[in-house]
């Protein structure tokens, strides 16, 4: 085994591979990769269609999506309330954004977005099931990507987000939770 590390230099004809000595510390490493571009941070969002809209959560809020499970309707329940679910022992509502919009009367969603909003030292974590009728995927969005204006008739809706040339209303859980409270579990 060599005590080199290689590294690779990039020149005007394409990479070289450098040998960098075993011994090199992160800054000698640091200093031979050359200059890092700086980008704008970006976010990671879980988008998902429900009904006619897309819609999107950070993942650090979404826990996990689930395929639709067998759900427990609650009796005098609001039309957004769909039922109460069973996740590893934790019982869950689950509520369904799209009603506003005219889902079709016995089609199902085919998942579960579990989204949680953190608690803070006085309040405890809130879980809290919505039904998503595709996921679409994980996106990447830097700061530029994200319009701060949503339509003025979604209220749990704080913003949009531009992916694949589209649109998806950016949701705030406290909004949400405001809007279409669950029951107390």
């Amino acid at each position: 085994m060599s005590d080199l590390t290689s590294h690779f230099e990039q020149r005007e004809d394409g990479y070289q591979l450098t040998p960098v000595s075993g011994e090199a510390d992160a800054g000698d490493l640091l200093e031979a990769a050359g200059p890092l571009e700086h980008s704008p941070p970006e976010q990671q969002h879980c988008v998902f269609r429900s009904g006619r809209e897309r819609f999107c959560l950070p993942v650090l809020d979404v826990e996990e999506v689930v395929e639709f499970p067998m759900v427990t309707r609650l009796p005098l329940g609001p039309a957004y309330l769909m039922g109460i679910f069973n996740l590893r022992g934790a019982i869950v509502p689950l509520i369904d954004i799209a009603m506003t919009e005219g889902r079709r009367p016995g089609l199902l969603p085919k998942h579960v977005v579990v989204a949680s909003l953190r608690g803070d030292a006085h309040h405890e974590d809130v879980r809290i099931g919505i039904a998503a009728d595709e996921v679409v995927g994980t996106y990447s969005a830097a700061a530029d990507a994200m319009l701060e204006h949503a339509p003025e008739n979604v209220p749990h809706c704080i913003g949009m987000l531009r992916h694949d040339d589209r649109l998806a209303l950016m949701i705030d859980l406290r909004r949400l939770l405001e809007v279409f409270p669950g029951p107390a579990i």
